[in-house]
C-alpha cells in the first residue's frame, strides 16, 4: 500500500474533488447539531420516557427520521437508525438469511457492488447459500433481463447500488423492483450514493429495502438509516441484539445530536436537489470538455446515465500513482473508492467493465458538489492538463 504525502506544502489547501468519498459538513446542518451538543442540551436518552429530557431527545429523534422519510417518499416508522449504510447493508443481507435460515437459500447481487455489500454476501456462501454475481456491460450496467432470468424458486433476496460509488452510473432500479416483487423476491438497494443527487421514490421503484447513510449528503459520520417496507419488516432478523430499540430491529442508545444532523441534511438536499444538481453538471461538463482535448483520455461508464457530479477518467500511457502525486498539491481526488485505496488493488468496478488491472490502476475518479465553483473547475482542469502532459513526458510509453 503506497502512503501519498505532501513533498512540498502548497500555499493553499487543494481543490476537494473527491465528493463521493465524504462531503463536507454544511454549516446549517452543523448548528442544527450544536444545539443538541451543549451539557443542558445533551441531556435526556430518547428511550427514557419517564421524563421532559428523555420526552425532548425523542422529539428531535422522530422529527428528522419525518425529514428522512420524506426525501425518499416513505413513512417515518419505515425508518431505522444504524450507523451508515455498510451496517444497513450487513442488516439486510445477513438478516434476510438468518430469517430464511435451515432451506435452501439462493441471492442475487452485481459484480460491482460496493465491499458493504460483497463481503456479507461472500460470508453467506460460506455458510453453504448460493450467491449469483450479475457482470455488467462495458458501461457498467446491468441487463435487467439477465436479471430475470437469475431468479430462482429459492432466491431471497437481490441487492443493487442504486448509484455505483466508483463511476456514478444509474441502474434501473424501478424495472427491477417491478421485477422482483412479480416473483415474490424482496428487493435491497444501496441508495447511499443517490440519495440527494437524483429523485428516489421507494413506492415507485418497489423497493423493500433501502441502505442510507449521512456523510454522503452533508451530514455527519458515523449516522445512517435503513428503510424497511412494511412488506419487509417480519423478513428481517436483527444484527445488534440488547435493548430492543427501533422495533426491536437495531439495539443501541440512539446518537441524538447525529440523527437530528442526518434529518437536517436530508431536509435540506430535498430543498436544493433540482438546482444543484443542474449546477454541478454543468461544472462537470465544462471539466470534461477541457479534459477531453488530451489524447487518450476516455470515460470509465456513461455519462448520459449516471449522476451530474462525476468523472471517472482512464488517462491512457500514463501511470495513475504518479498522475495522483503530481496534482496532489493542488486538487484533492482518487484513483477509486476510498475504501479500495486502502488496499492499493486495481478496482473491481473498472475490472468489471473490462479494462485490465494496468488500465483500472491508471484511471482517476473526480467527483464535484455543493462546495465546486467555477473557478475550482477552471483550475481543476487546467492542473489536469498540465500534470498529464509532465507525467507522459517522463513515460517512455508516451514517448514511443
Amino acid at each position: 500500500m503506497i502512503i501519498f504525502r505532501y513533498t512540498v506544502c502548497p500555499m493553499n489547501d487543494p481543490i476537494y474533488l473527491d465528493y463521493m468519498a465524504t462531503t463536507p459538513l454544511d454549516e446549517e446542518v452543523g448548528e442544527r447539531m450544536k444545539a443538541f451538543l451543549s451539557p443542558k442540551s445533551s441531556l435526556g436518552n430518547g428511550a427514557s420516557a419517564t421524563h421532559l429530557y428523555g420526552w425532548r431527545a425523542k422529539e428531535a429523534i422522530e422529527i428528522a427520521r419525518a425529514q428522512v422519510a420524506d426525501l425518499i417518499q416513505a413513512n417515518p416508522e419505515e425508518i431505522v437508525w444504524t450507523s451508515g449504510a455498510t451496517e444497513s447493508n450487513n442488516l439486510v443481507i445477513k438478516g434476510v438469511a438468518e430469517f430464511f435460515e435451515g432451506k435452501e437459500n439462493h441471492f442475487i447481487t452485481v459484480c460491482t457492488e460496493h465491499p458493504s455489500v460483497l463481503a456479507p454476501y461472500a460470508y453467506l456462501e460460506k455458510k453453504g447459500c448460493r450467491v449469483t454475481y450479475l457482470p455488467v456491460n462495458e458501461e457498467g450496467l446491468v441487463d435487467v433481463d439477465r436479471l430475470e432470468k437469475a431468479i430462482e424458486k429459492n432466491t431471497r433476496l437481490i441487492s443493487v447500488m442504486h448509484v455505483n460509488n466508483e463511476i456514478g452510473v444509474i441502474q434501473n432500479i424501478e424495472a427491477m423492483g417491478t421485477m422482483a416483487k412479480k416473483a415474490q423476491v424482496l428487493f435491497h438497494v444501496d441508495g447511499a450514493q443517490s440519495l440527494g443527487k437524483i429523485p428516489v421514490n421507494v413506492a415507485t421503484a418497489t423497493v423493500d429495502f433501502l441502505s442510507l447513510t449521512a456523510h454522503k449528503l452533508y451530514g455527519p459520520k458515523g449516522i445512517g438509516a435503513l428503510y424497511v417496507s412494511q412488506r419487509a419488516k417480519t423478513r428481517l432478523r436483527a444484527q445488534i441484539e440488547g435493548g430492543g430499540h427501533e422495533r426491536g430491529l437495531r439495539s443501541g442508545t440512539l446518537p441524538t445530536h447525529q440523527i437530528v444532523g442526518m434529518g437536517e441534511a436530508f431536509a435540506k438536499a430535498k430543498k436544493v436537489l433540482k438546482e444543484e444538481a443542474s449546477r454541478i453538471e454543468t461544472l462537470r461538463n465544462q471539466l470534461w470538455r477541457e479534459i477531453s482535448t488530451l489524447d487518450k483520455v476516455t470515460i470509465n461508464g456513461n455519462l448520459c446515465q449516471s449522476i451530474p457530479g462525476i468523472l471517472n477518467i482512464h488517462v491512457g500511457d500514463t501511470d495513475g500513482e504518479a498522475l495522483l502525486l503530481a496534482v496532489q498539491p493542488f486538487l484533492a481526488l482518487s484513483l477509486g473508492s476510498a475504501c479500495a485505496s486502502l488496499h492499493g488493488e486495481p478496482s473491481h468496478v473498472l475490472m468489471a467493465l473490462g479494462r485490465n488491472g494496468t488500465e483500472a490502476r491508471n484511471s482517476l475518479r473526480i467527483s464535484l458538489g455543493r462546495n465546486t465553483t467555477e473557478q475550482d473547475v477552471m483550475e481543476a482542469g487546467r492542473v489536469l492538463k498540465e500534470k498529464i502532459q509532465w507525467v507522459r513526458s517522463l513515460s517512455p510509453l508516451w514517448s514511443e
